[in-house]
């Protein structure tokens, strides 16, 4: 009896040293598999300065922010398909759809910025008599169109957060009513929708 228990002890104290090997040295290094960490106020979207958009402000390039709002059209898509079958919570696809909003104000702020460049550009080459005056004509009439398509995105985008703060509202109060939520995710709530509906004021 006594050889079966130190055979399992020394069976289990072999599995156990191989598995501390295998563990990661550094402290710093995580697993391969690791929660991600909740959002206290996950029905809440950014407010307006997503990741996405201050990566954008770094380097306004509307191409690569014109292939990032195709990857978050289908991300979209893809989860309004996994809501639709129950794989996905709603408000993860709500939060992908404002991505692709966010996204597609980034891309127009990215055009105009380089109508605005481009005109300075073709300005100095009217200046120095390089181009007609029909050409500066229609380096000002893209800048026109892509100042009207940035002032439409932004009300759009103001649209969709206050749209979803107030949605948000809706939910921590039903939330509230059910015992389940906060009274302090609800005040939240409402000086999220207070300041929206002040800034479109």
């Amino acid at each position: 009896m006594m050889r079966l228990v130190a055979f399992s002890f020394g069976v289990f104290l072999a599995a156990s040293l191989r598995a501390q090997e295998e563990l990661p040295k550094d402290p710093v290094e995580s697993f391969d598999i690791e929660p991600p960490l909740l959002n206290q106020n996950i029905g809440l979207p950014n407010s307006g300065k997503s990741t996405a958009a201050s990566d954008s402000q770094k380097e306004l390039d509307p191409e690569q922010i014109r292939v990032a709002v195709e990857k978050a059209k289908k991300s979209a898509a893809a989860g309004e398909r996994l809501f639709k079958s129950g794989v996905l919570a709603k408000v993860e696809a709500e939060n992908r759809a404002m991505k692709v909003i966010r996204l597609e104000t980034d891309l127009a702020g990215a055009r105009l910025e380089t109508a605005t460049q481009a005109l300075a550009a073709q300005q100095n080459r009217f200046d120095t008599g390089e181009i007609s005056q029909s050409d500066l004509e229609i380096a000002k009439s893209a800048l026109v169109a892509a100042t009207n398509e940035a002032q439409a995105a932004v009300a759009t985008r103001d649209r969709a957060e206050l749209d979803a703060a107030l949605l948000n509202l809706h939910r921590q109060q039903k939330l509230l009513a059910l015992g389940s939520g906060r009274k302090s995710e609800v005040s939240r709530a409402q000086e999220k929708v207070a300041a929206l509906q002040q800034q479109k004021n």
